[in-house]
């Protein structure tokens, strides 16, 4: 079921929130667990038993690590849970990458994949980790622990939820209208960003491939609109979880900071997908030594955690690139590019970032060798093709304000106009006014896109 859909909105969330608020307080958490599964099952009725499985093992292994604290319960656990992830999401790339390497004729298993099973570990994963470091106390509530392994809002798409998070709101959350009108300003504003932007840039991206008369300067402007359309996307996903859990009482970390606005790589990946950054931080990069380490072994570090990151957002070697091209950054800019970008005004840093940035995303959408190298080729005008196509110019002024507001939208332009406002008595009245209206306004345009459009899946639901 989609967040993104009249049956989501209108009907599973609506009756829901009047069910909730409707029910005593010792059942909601049963309730909210209930409603998962069904919301899970909806799109995945096999692979819920998949997803309970892995709770149920990381509830055993929980309290197994608490009580002992034996490692080798947290190895089972983690091992268990892993080898899912792996099974579903890999089993077809190492298969056939072995028959292009030794020229077998291995079958593909051709598995689809668990929707949010990569978050889904991650969260179990961290959970029996943080036990077994005394993080935090193992979960005996069954229905406590379940619930925040499949709790419906993060569950497809993130953040990621780290136990210690909710922990306390799993057992006493506060509601209130302030928190609600909250939650859903922040669910519309995401779906916003989903079904009036990110969906929009996907019809421009879709223009650029069906095309046969490209030019470099259409090359960047695929490129920009891509990395535009993952941004709205997922932090569109992320707004809407975040809207939805302060619906229930719940509050999730935050997983985008306005990374466009970034002046190098190293802050950029500070303020994108920050849950996933983080986690690799506590349970990869710092276990193995982060940074206070020798030089080669710091290198090593890096290029552990970015071959996982990489290889953790899909099984194909472009995303295992283009961790790789992010390593690579990543120790370039330690070794001598931030003190060559200190020197250097702003505006340059910041194009910097912008240019890389596109083309990480290149080699991220790149899933076949052709289609990559003829990106980048494009791109950067190895190919012989025009600088500019006149024609196809046509496609940019059709698309010119959309990409103006998203470029905007992208920045913390607007958020800082209004906390200004804000500042003042009469503006702040006033907006006070305006704020549900507008938010009214935008659900009524994103209904009628929902009731007339097509169907449009989260871009991260594949990860």
């Amino acid at each position: 079921m989609l967040f993104s859909s009249i049956d989501f909105i209108y009907y599973f969330l609506a009756i829901l929130i009047v069910v909730y608020f409707v029910t005593p307080n010792k059942f909601r958490n049963l309730l909210l667990l209930l409603a998962s599964l069904i919301f899970y099952w909806y799109g995945e009725p096999f692979y819920t038993l998949i997803m309970l499985f892995s709770a149920l093992s990381a509830y055993i292994h929980g309290l197994l690590i608490h009580k002992y604290n034996k490692k080798v319960f947290l190895f089972t656990g983690v091992t268990i849970n892993f080898s899912l992830l792996l099974f579903f999401k890999y089993t077809d790339f190492f298969i056939q990458n072995i028959n292009n390497f030794l020229k077998a004729d291995i079958k593909l298993l051709k598995l689809a994949l668990p929707l949010g099973i990569s978050f889904y570990t991650f969260q179990t994963v961290s959970y029996m980790i943080d036990v077994y470091r005394k993080d935090t106390i193992a979960q005996k509530n069954p229905i406590k622990l379940f619930l925040y392994v499949t709790f419906f809002p993060q569950l497809i798409a993130g953040p990621i939820v780290r136990y210690t998070d909710i922990e306390k709101e799993l057992s006493y959350r506060t509601h209130s209208l302030s928190m609600i009108s909250k939650g859903i300003t922040r669910f519309v504003i995401g779906l916003g960003k989903k079904i009036l932007i990110a969906n929009v840039l996907g019809e421009l991206c879709g223009i650029f491939r069906k095309s046969d008369e490209k030019s470099i300067l259409f090359y960047w402007i695929f490129a920009f609109s891509y990395m535009l359309q993952i941004y709205f996307d997922f932090s569109g996903y992320s707004d809407m979880a975040i809207g939805l859990g302060h619906m229930f009482g719940f509050n999730f970390p935050e997983n985008f900071n306005y990374p466009f606005m970034s002046k190098t790589i190293t802050e950029f990946w500070r303020r994108w997908h920050m849950t996933l950054g983080t986690w690799f931080r506590d349970y990869v990069y710092v276990p193995l030594g982060g940074n206070r380490v020798s030089k080669a072994k710091w290198i090593r570090n890096i290029a552990i955690v970015w071959f996982l990151t990489g290889f953790w957002h899909g099984a194909g070697w472009n995303f295992i690139l283009w961790g790789v091209f992010f390593a690579v950054l990543l120790v370039l800019e330690k070794l001598f590019i931030l003190r060559l970008l200190e020197k250097l005004p702003g505006i340059v840093s910041r194009i910097y970032v912008i240019i890389l940035l596109a083309t990480s995303f290149v080699i991220f959408n790149g899933d076949t060798k052709d289609l990559l190298t003829g990106d980048l080729k494009g791109m950067f005008g190895i190919s012989q093709i025009p600088l500019y196509n006149t024609t196809k110019l046509y496609y940019l002024r059709s698309y010119l304000v959309l990409l103006i507001i998203a470029a905007i939208s992208s920045t913390h332009l607007m958020k800082t106009l209004v906390s200004r406002l804000k500042d003042r008595h009469i503006a702040r009245l006033v907006l006070n006014i305006i704020e549900p209206v507008f938010v009214l306004v935008l659900m009524i345009a994103i209904t009628a896109y929902l009731v007339d459009g097509s169907f449009n899946p989260f871009l991260y639901f594949r990860f």
